[in-house]
């Protein structure tokens, strides 16, 4: 069963030098902004405990692994400061994930849209099930996947990004993710699944922690201006969110 509070969840457990980051929110798991930001402390505070070898990354229940930002919050947004903010939420994640010492492995159990895309996307390595497509909806509202476009397409290239955008209403199943590099593996079922992330991530974590540090460094050279780069993309996303024609496609979806 999820959580019910309003702000979301977020527990980290560390046991035999993994740590494993749970997040929940009652709306499918998405976010609001205070949860993001744990989320992004979370990160920071892991990769300084030098007992921590390897991150798993879930979330709560068997349902979605994430619905994306709050779109309560979303559609509050009034003001240029406002939607810069809104949207860099996201942003700090991604580039706590980057920087991030361990490598972090993600498990998605469900359907996965907008901003979880982004997270799964800066994951170092993915389980998920079949049950785990993933949507890009941004362009259907008026805006776009804009902050989280880099991740995404440093793994699965521009070509998948825009199969991915282009079609904002469109659901690729898992297969398709797997197929196209962001998911490293794929289970019918979250019992098989677990079982291999286990085993997996056990093995991981008795590796020397300095050669997973540097294949971590490796795997992100050549984003160092992503801390610029996410944030500008923010604020691009910002003023599109207060634009006449996104806010009459979000008045749809509320009605």
């Amino acid at each position: 069963m999820g959580t019910t509070r309003e702000n979301g969840s977020l527990y980290v457990n560390i046991e035999n030098n993994i740590a494993t980051i749970e997040f929940g929110h009652p709306a499918s798991n998405s976010f609001v902004s205070e949860l993001l930001e744990r989320l992004a402390n979370s990160f920071k505070e892991l990769s300084a405990n030098t007992s921590v070898h390897l991150i798993i990354l879930k979330s709560e229940g068997e349902r979605a692994f994430c619905a994306g930002a709050s779109f309560e919050e979303l559609v509050a947004v009034s003001t240029l400061e406002e939607g810069k903010t809104f949207f860099s939420g996201f942003a700090k994640v991604i580039n706590a994930m980057r920087v991030c010492k361990q490598p972090i492995i993600g498990r998605v159990q469900g359907k996965t849209v907008g901003g979880g895309v982004g997270l799964v996307a800066a994951c170092d390595y993915v389980y998920a099930t079949e049950a785990a497509s993933i949507k890009l909806s941004e362009l259907s509202i008026g805006i776009g996947p804009f902050v989280i476009a880099p991740a995404v397409e440093r793994k699965i290239g521009k070509v998948g990004l825009a199969e991915l955008s282009l079609a904002p209403t469109e659901w690729k199943n898992a297969y398709w993710a797997k197929e196209k590099g962001l998911y490293a593996r794929v289970f019918e079922t979250i019992t098989e699944m677990d079982k291999e992330l286990d085993f997996h991530s056990q093995s991981l974590a008795k590796y020397n922690p300095e050669a997973l540090i540097q294949m971590k460094k490796i795997l992100w050279e050549g984003t160092n201006n992503w801390d610029s780069l996410l944030l500008q993309r923010a604020e691009i996303t910002g003023e599109l969110a207060l634009s006449k024609a996104t806010k009459m496609a979000l008045d749809k979806f509320k009605k």
